[in-house]
């Protein structure tokens, strides 16, 4: 392909298919990617080979990483490291470490990779990728305590690999020039000095900017990205090779200033990145030279092995003695550890620069990483799963439903879906108000749930579905509006805001609320008054027979429909403004009022 503009929307437009395509079959985005990059590259020739485009290739990667790498700095908190559990603490002190000596010794022993490039991939493997993880444990559905050892581990371990890498990269990179020991360590300490001095004053510069107001509201995220590139450069231009290095600290930096609205900076970010991590996973794999691939042989296949079965289970039970972590969590860990796009991105932009300086087995570098990712993403992610069952591991809290609001009609609406065999927990900021749901025995949370507390306590991951119930429409919109990314739009629902709300310019906008749950007539205090006139919730099972139409000829006017049950006790809330999709084995609850048993339908 020789229009270049053409080839830029064709890498984009397969990375973000592949990204859609991931979502539909619930399949690891990572697989698409390197697979679609694979196929329009190699295969079908669409893509010209690295070598071709080689300059061009390492210029995107370069920059793509690089806002990357600040990006997995952003998420890396000092707090994070003081209240992780010990677990946690011997998994990034200890293990890293372990997992870094043996998967050197392994590239050097197995696959005869030179010492230089085997210690630079053995950084490399450190990383386990948080982008990856996390999609893994909200499928498995692990419980709390190990789940967060995974998470954790993630996004520690991700910019300490990363920093790992560099390090080693530009070590070797010195001592390649032929200097003197005296000379090569005078670089990387020259290297190290113009990272972290940049990095620390492009983050704070940046943070500086955003407390004191110095930008509007609407420039902020742009401006961090620039500042990102800039640093970048800078630090490149002034050190060779330390750019990697700046932009990890300059994340560092911003992530632990504490800055108002940095949530709704890394959302952009986040987007960002997911087209960043779809183009970069896409290059990489389009431009692979065939010959590349032909390298794979027995030694590789066996270093991948050994990564997979040896160095990492070696590293996490050593790691873990006398942590207090249980034997299942740990055999656990020591075979759930994927990587993701910071391993193949840094492979990306090491490989081939260790290559071109003549490191003997750097060709391997890129190959080697691609092949552990492949693996590893494969076998961890259909795995997971079973394995956490077998081991006792998983949690019974999974597709749970959260309901904000403590009220009389929202306990009665748990205790329905708690005797459907649906995890429920009610949260409310008055203890008071959950005095009643506490006597019923329903699993509660008291406090604001939008705290960092309660980011800690409440496993987000786990709920399905969130139902803001309260008296107060703006704070259930607000409620809607922050679990919206994590949960999903579709699966966030507040109650109506009563008559007329809709066309109200007066009214919260449309755009800052959630799904309207249930229609009209089902506002809190209408609600709360029907359950005082005697109104009560009934489950109706849906059939071939007995379909939803008629069920609603059956009912009474009145009566609100308010969920479906389908298989796997997960529940569906409706939403009032359509027909409900419904199929025969669907269990239909509605609230409205009291009927005589024997006007009732023989299934309710």
């Amino acid at each position: 392909m020789s229009d270049p503009v053409l080839m830029a929307v064709l890498v984009i437009a397969t990375g973000i298919f592949s990204q859609w395509l991931a979502w539909r079959t619930k399949l690891p985005a990572i697989i698409l990617l390197a697979a679609s990059g694979l196929l329009i590259g190699p295969f079908l020739g669409w893509v010209p080979h690295g070598h071709e485009i080689g300059s061009v290739v390492h210029t995107i990667v370069a920059l793509c990483v690089a806002i990357i790498l600040f990006e997995g700095g952003l998420n890396l908190q000092r707090s994070e490291l003081k209240v992780a559990a010990v677990g946690v603490r011997r998994l990034v002190y200890l293990g890293a470490p372990l997992a870094w000596l043996l998967g050197s010794l392994a590239a050097h022993h197995i696959a005869g990779l030179s010492w230089p490039v085997s210690v630079v991939f053995g950084a490399i493997m450190i990383v386990t990728g948080p982008t990856v993880i996390m999609p893994l444990l909200r499928q498995a559905g692990l419980q709390r305590s190990t789940s967060s050892y995974l998470k954790w581990e993630g996004i520690i371990n991700d910019p300490i690999g990363a920093l790992a890498a560099v390090l080693s990269y530009q070590f070797f990179l010195v001592a390649g020039t032929g200097e003197s020991w005296a000379e090569v360590s005078l670089g990387v300490i020259a290297a190290l000095t113009v990272s972290l001095l940049l990095g620390g004053v492009g983050g704070w510069l940046t943070g500086h900017a955003f407390r004191r107001g110095w930008l509007p509201e609407y420039l902020k995220s742009p401006v961090m990205l620039t500042m990102v590139l800039i640093v970048y450069e800078i630090s490149n231009l002034a050190q060779h090779e330390a750019g990697l290095l700046a932009v990890t600290v300059m994340g560092i930096v911003v992530g632990n200033m504490h800055l108002s609205g940095l949530q709704d900076m890394k959302r952009f970010k986040e987007y960002i990145t997911i087209i960043l991590v779809s183009v970069v996973f896409v290059l990489l794999t389009a431009t692979m030279d065939p010959a590349v691939i032909d390298l794979v042989d027995a030694s590789v296949i066996a270093l991948i092995a050994a990564i997979l079965f040896l160095v990492r289970p070696a590293a996490v039970m050593l790691s873990t003695v006398r942590s207090g972590m249980a034997l299942n969590e740990r055999l656990l860990l020591a075979w759930i550890a994927p990587r993701g796009i910071v391993a193949a991105a840094t492979a990306g932009v090491m490989g081939p620069a260790l290559a071109e300086r003549g490191f003997a087995g750097a060709e391997y570098l890129l190959p080697l990483t691609f092949g552990v990712i492949f693996a590893t993403v494969v076998l961890h992610g259909l795995t997971l799963g079973w394995l956490s069952r077998r081991l006792g591991l998983s949690s019974p809290e999974r597709d749970s439903v959260l309901i904000v609001g403590a009220s009389p009609w929202t306990v009665e609406l748990a205790r329905t879906l708690d005797n459907l065999g649906i995890t429920v927990m009610i949260a409310d900021r008055s203890w008071h108000r959950l005095r009643i749901a506490r006597q019923t025995g329903l699993k509660t949370f008291y406090g604001e749930i939008l705290s960092e507390f309660a980011e800690e306590s409440v496993e987000v991951g786990h709920v399905r579905t969130v139902l803001a119930a309260t008296d107060h429409d703006a704070y259930n919109a607000l409620v809607c509006s922050a679990l919206a990314p994590e949960i999903g739009r579709g699966r966030v629902f507040q109650l109506p805001m009563g008559p007329g709300a809709e066309e109200d310019p007066k009214a919260v906008a449309i755009a800052h609320r959630g799904r309207i749950a249930f229609g009209e007539g089902a506002e809190f205090e209408k609600l709360w008054r029907h359950l005082i006139e005697g109104w009560e919730f009934t489950k109706t099972p849906l059939t071939e027979a007995y379909t939803f139409d008629k069920w609603r000829a059956d009912a009474s006017a009145d009566a609100i429909p308010i969920l479906l049950l389908k298989g796997q006790a997960r529940a569906r809330f409706l939403g009032g403004q359509s027909e409900p999709e419904t199929e025969p084995g669907d269990v239909l609850v509605c609230f409205g009022p009291a009927r005589p048993v024997a006007d009732r339908p023989a299934s309710a």
